[in-house]
C-alpha cells in the first residue's frame, strides 16, 4: 500500500534519463555494479523504498539505444544555473536479481533502454562481483521537493541520505497493478533461472 510510507531521507542516484523513461512507464528496471555504501564498494539494495535522485554526471547519447536517442526522455545535461536536486519520485523494489552470465544478460536486452555495449562493459567490470538488476515500482510524488545540491551528494556513491525526510503520503503509482505486472511478467520469465532476492 502507498500510504504505509510517510516519509523518506534515503536516495539513489539514478541517470536523470532513466528516472525520466522509468516516470513515462517505458522502463522498470535498473541495473547497478559497484557503488560505495558504507564501507565497501559493493553494490547493495538494503531498503525496499527510497526516493530517485537524478544524476547527469555519466550519461551520454551513445550509451543510449539509437531506438531511443532522439526520444525526448531528457536533458542529457544539468541545467548550470540550477544548484538544487529535485525529487519526483520514490520507489518500491519488487525484485532483485544478480547476473552472472552474459546469457542471461542478453535476455534482459529488450526491457531496457542502454546500449548493449554499455551494460556488457558495466557487466564486465570487477568480474569477480554479479551485475544487480532491480525492477521498481514508481510513485510520482504529491509534489515536487528540492533540495539544495551539496558537495556531499558528489562523488562515485549510490546512496546518499538527505538531512531532511521528503513526504510521500498521497504519492501515486506511475503504472497501475496490472501495468506494472504486465511489464514485469517477461522480465521475471526471462530471469527464470537466475535467484529472485527481494527484500
Amino acid at each position: 500500500m502507498v500510504d504505509v510510507l510517510t516519509s523518506c531521507n534515503l536516495a539513489l542516484k539514478e541517470w536523470a534519463v532513466t528516472i525520466k523513461a522509468m516516470a513515462l512507464g517505458k522502463q522498470i528496471l535498473i541495473v547497478r555494479k559497484g557503488g560505495i555504501h558504507q564501507d565497501d564498494k559493493e553494490f547493495r539494495i538494503i531498503h525496499p523504498n527510497f526516493l530517485l535522485f537524478p544524476t547527469y554526471e555519466h550519461q551520454k547519447l551513445d550509451l543510449l539505444k539509437s531506438s531511443v536517442q532522439h526520444d525526448p526522455i531528457t536533458p542529457l545535461e544539468r541545467a548550470s544555473d540550477d544548484n538544487e536536486i529535485h525529487f519526483n519520485y520514490w520507489s518500491r523494489v519488487t525484485d532483485i536479481y544478480e547476473l552472472r552470465d552474459s546469457e542471461t544478460l542478453s535476455a534482459i536486452s529488450p526491457f531496457h533502454h542502454w546500449t548493449e555495449d554499455y551494460v556488457t562493459s558495466r557487466f564486465r567490470w570487477r568480474p569477480s562481483q554479479p551485475l544487480t538488476l532491480a525492477l521498481l515500482r514508481l510513485f510520482k510524488l504529491e509534489k515536487e521537493t528540492s533540495v539544495p545540491l551539496t558537495p556531499e551528494f558528489s562523488g562515485c556513491k549510490s546512496w546518499v541520505e538527505l538531512d531532511q525526510s521528503i513526504p510521500v503520503i498521497g504519492a501515486q503509482p506511475v503504472l497501475s497493478d496490472e501495468e506494472y505486472n504486465k511489464k514485469a511478467t517477461p522480465i521475471r520469465e526471462a530471469l527464470s533461472d537466475a535467484e529472485n532476492l527481494a527484500i
